[in-house]
């Protein structure tokens, strides 16, 4: 690997760390691991789901998306529903309280996202917007 392709690497994971320990911090209030959060954050975007659905969404196995489920479920922020379509299946879903919950983790994610942003310019930001869309399409 070239040095400036080690650098680039290096300087996207330690940008990530960041971001993602910053993130962490937003959750505090709610108690709330960041894979607990993801998971609601799924279910708040995409409604009620399998839990296979949910763990190809989370890309977790489906013991670990049992286990996920569990915890929201302790924590009164989800539930396990039959599904209408199939008397075999469950689907999970969020309570009102999860519902509420998940609204409050998006606006202190957002909120804190623009913070760690802030000291870029709106060129800058439009750029890595841009830059990243193209990495996530490769």
């Amino acid at each position: 690997m070239r040095d400036d392709e080690e650098r680039l690497s290096e300087a996207f994971w330690a940008v990530a760390r960041r971001l993602r320990l910053r993130t962490k911090v937003a959750l505090e209030p709610w108690d709330l691991s960041p894979s607990l959060a993801r998971a609601m954050n799924v279910l708040s975007r995409h409604g009620d789901q399998r839990l296979s659905v949910l763990a190809d969404h989370l890309s977790i196995a489906a013991r670990t998306a049992t286990e996920v489920v569990d915890d929201l479920q302790l924590r009164g922020l989800a539930e396990r529903r039959p599904d209408p379509d199939d008397r075999r299946a469950v689907l999970v879903a969020l309570t009102p309280e999860g519902i509420e919950t998940s609204r409050a983790i998006q606006a202190a994610r957002q909120a804190e996202g623009e913070r760690f942003f802030a000291e870029l310019s709106e060129q800058d930001r439009a750029d890595l917007v841009r830059l990243l869309g193209k990495l996530r399409e490769i």
